[in-house]
């Protein structure tokens, strides 16, 4: 790796890797990004000097650093494993930064074959939206050792505002979805909450500011609430049928722990059933659109 900035290569251009390659572009550094069937982002960060890659094994033969941020696990592995994957072009000292939200398996079983090809793995989920990758302050989760964290550090800097070393590889993921149980969660209950109190006849802008005013106020509930009784279900822009994915790997990961997890297991099928209803394509707000279905109690003015 050279002394100056790393070259990076970028395989994700979604809502969250657009935003995130195109602060890595603007802050200089040298990048390759992989083709995908929506030329939009493709296009857009050529323009602004990016190189594309028409593999993964192509953009780690031009790279120093290979960032993947994508849905979910079998992607990843599809990236990793694939004919023409990461490990297909791996080299001594290459880093791979996984962003996307994993199972923990998965991540261990890359992190040891990575290891053997002498290629550095760190793990690296993210926080907030589409719109703070944009702003480049998104939250960053991070597994990784001591110096493979000193060297991308600068790197995750270009598109984060907060940045947690948490501890070695495979941190980041497991933090990730114990914090995305706590979050949706919130979620969940704040949902049943508002059905319960519309149904009880409580006027719903004195609710929420006892609420809003005591402990049971969180970010969440200020994301969720406002918008919900506008009928946007818009406050919180995390898509709901990935909140639904990140619950399962949750739910996985407590089972492969050995842990009772009651409470997971109910807020995970409390969005399979938001999801069958038909929310799935929507924002996480719209747990609360599914309580009003479910229930016929429509707290939304409409």
């Amino acid at each position: 790796m050279s002394a100056g900035k790393p070259r990076i290569g970028f395989i994700g251009l979604g809502a969250m890797g657009r935003g995130m390659a195109r602060n890595l572009a603007a802050k200089g550094f040298a990048l390759t990004v992989v083709g995908n069937r929506n030329r939009a982002p493709v296009d857009d960060l050529t323009s602004r000097g990016a190189t594309e890659a028409k593999t993964p094994a192509e953009a780690c033969e031009k790279s120093d650093v290979v960032i993947i941020c994508v849905t979910e696990t079998p992607v990843v592995e599809q990236i990793v494993y694939g004919a023409d994957g990461v490990l297909k072009a791996a080299r001594k000292d290459l880093i791979l930064i996984d962003c996307t939200t994993s199972e923990p398996v998965s991540t261990d079983k890359i992190i040891a074959d990575c290891k053997t090809k002498g290629v550095r793995f760190a793990d690296a989920p993210l926080a907030r939206s589409p719109k703070e990758a944009e702003e480049g302050r998104l939250n960053a989760m991070v597994g990784a050792d001591a110096d493979t964290f000193a060297i991308i550090e600068p790197v995750l800097k270009a598109f984060c505002e907060n940045i947690f070393h948490i501890g070695g590889p495979g941190s980041g993921h497991k933090t990730k979805l114990v914090y995305n149980f706590l979050t949706m969660g919130q979620a969940a209950l704040i949902s049943e909450a508002l059905i319960a109190a519309a149904k009880s006849g409580l006027d719903l802008d004195a609710f929420c500011k006892v609420v809003s005013a005591g402990g049971a106020n969180s970010g969440i509930f200020q994301m969720l609430a406002p918008s919900a009784l506008a009928g946007t279900y818009d406050g919180l822009k995390f898509g709901l049928d990935l909140a639904r994915k990140d619950l399962r790997y949750y739910t996985h990961l407590t089972e492969h722990l050995g842990l009772p997890s009651y409470l997971g297991e109910t807020v995970h099928q409390s969005f399979v059933l938001a999801s069958a209803l038909g929310y799935g394509d929507k924002f996480v707000g719209s747990m609360v659109a599914a309580q009003e279905k479910i229930t016929g109690t429509a707290i939304a003015r409409r």
